[in-house]
């Protein structure tokens, strides 16, 4: 038996541990990513705001060694769900199984003049080029915005903008600073009403400006302006995107998607196709794309994978839950914890802001290591 895993983040490092945990070397199992390490998204941020350094948050795939894993550095060119199989660089692969978890692409030449005149702080390139940027930058007016939806991470947006204010006053540059969140939604977190309105309380209480339901047309790199659909603008000195997501390009070339992303069976997250699980941030379950979403649903898939290996009935489904911290700044985190089912609203709890959360964060991030990578590290 062989399971391909295509993608190392949050759903191919859980689901190939489980399967690890659960068989050894009696299952092969192949897990492909293009890159050479994992890097947390929450780590992103704090390399940016210069919390810790690019080095320090990197976890070496290499590191990798687990019973019956083999891991592929490569990029992959196409992907035939019906035959399981994939063409990379590194030759072709083919699986008794496949389970797609490669995340979702982000595009900033979507929105014109992002990349000329304007910085993206979602992928780990640009995150982490911002540390200098932000290092250099005098104070002025300042801009995160949203470009489009779906975004991976709903509470990054607001956490950059209270971080952004600490950054500022730790500077002394606050006083001649403005910081503006924009977004094409009518709150910062709308699964999560409670969660919101304490954002919109800091926001206030930092004098960060909130502008909803608006979507960035454009930005201007001569008049420095972000330009919205509703034929507003507004000036900027600093603008802080989140670029527009879709699958990988090999994703949509393969057939699988439908209105963008794959559609999966919202309980066993199985495809269309027999044989091939979809988890994560490429796949359409109705739950937000996130990390802490991607992990569980990825623990659903295992357990199916290993029920149909063991030869019995597999039972496993997905509850549609999810957790994430969400980053107040003053050193405090809150929590938020929602449960997404197909045609309920959502439900879910809001804990406040406090050191003990922050703890629990960190610890977070050092339990998924030590399991994944069996390598102890703190966050910074």
């Amino acid at each position: 038996m062989r399971v391909l895993v295509l993608g190392a983040g949050f759903g191919g490092l859980e689901l190939t541990t489980r399967l690890s945990e659960e068989f050894g070397n009696q299952v092969e199992v192949v897990l492909i990513d293009q890159a050479d390490r994992f890097v947390f998204g929450f780590s992103k941020l704090d390399v940016m705001f210069g919390r810790t350094v690019a080095e320090a948050v990197r976890h070496p795939y290499r590191d990798l060694v687990k019973p019956g894993v083999r891991f592929v550095q490569t990029t992959i060119r196409a992907i035939d769900p019906v035959a399981r199989r994939v063409e990379t660089d590194a030759g072709r692969f083919e699986g008794d199984v496949m389970v797609v978890a490669l995340g979702a692409d982000l595009d900033a030449g979507s929105t014109p003049g992002l990349v000329e005149a304007g910085h993206e702080f979602y992928t780990v390139e640009g995150a982490f080029a911002l540390r200098e940027v932000l290092a250099d930058f005098g104070g002025g007016r300042v801009i995160v915005g949203v470009t489009s939806t779906p975004f991976k991470c709903p509470p990054a947006p607001s956490e950059t903008a209270l971080l952004m204010h600490d950054y500022l006053v730790a500077r002394g540059l606050r006083d001649r600073s403005e910081i503006a969140l924009v977004m094409p939604l009518p709150v910062p977190i709308p699964p999560s009403p409670a969660a919101s309105e304490a954002l919109l309380g800091a926001f206030a209480e930092r004098d960060i400006g909130w502008y909803p339901n608006q979507v960035i047309r454009e930005l201007d790199p001569t008049a420095k302006v972000a330009r919205f659909a509703d034929g507003t603008e507004m000036p900027y000195d600093l603008f802080l995107g989140v670029p527009t997501h879709h699958v990988p390009a090999v994703v949509a070339e393969s057939g699988m998607t439908v209105e963008g992303w794959i559609p999966v069976d919202p309980l066993t997250l199985e495809t269309s196709y027999p044989g091939v699980f979809a988890v994560g941030d490429v796949a359409s379950v109705g739950t937000p794309k996130a990390g802490v979403f991607s992990e569980r649903q990825a623990a659903v898939a295992a357990k199916r994978i290993i029920s149909l290996v063991r030869g019995v009935p597999a039972t496993s489904e997905y509850d549609g839950y999810g957790m994430c911290y969400l980053e107040f700044g003053h050193e405090e985190v809150a929590r938020v914890e929602v449960t997404f089912l197909r045609g309920q609203p959502p439900t879910g709890t809001y804990e406040a802001p406090s050191e003990m959360l922050t703890s629990e964060k960190a610890e977070f991030g050092t339990s998924r290591i030590q399991r994944w990578f069996d390598r102890a590290w703190t966050s910074y």
